[in-house]
């Protein structure tokens, strides 16, 4: 398994893996430390509720997005973002076609190809 991105990730060279019904991603750029990961959520897609050990910001690039941390809701669109602490039960719905970015720390080794 690769435990680091290139130094200057090009968007068009990597390709976009299914991450769920309606939503794809791009593993960016990333170390063992830390990774980006570009999320793009057909509307009426659904990150399912789960929970990891990794701490994730993540940024709100376009759409609408009913967002869950633990028990509260948050309905977030362009310009806004959340943070999730390590092992806290998150998940979200896509109100409207978006895009999110994801960065977790450290790396999501489990988003990485063997």
């Amino acid at each position: 398994m690769k435990t680091k991105s290139e130094g200057f990730v090009l968007g068009k060279n990597i390709e976009w893996e299914k991450a769920d019904e309606g939503i794809v991603r791009q593993i960016m750029a990333y170390d063992g430390q830390i990774m980006m990961v570009r999320v793009l959520f057909k509307k009426g897609a659904v990150g399912a509720q789960h929970a990891h050990y990794h701490s994730q910001a993540s940024y709100v690039v376009s759409g609408k997005f009913e967002v869950s941390l633990g028990q509260e809701k948050q309905v977030l669109v362009a310009g806004d973002s959340f943070y999730v602490e390590p092992d806290l039960i998150h998940g979200a719905v896509c109100l409207d076609e978006g895009e999110l970015i994801d960065v977790f720390s450290p790396h999501r080794a489990d988003f990485l190809k063997k």
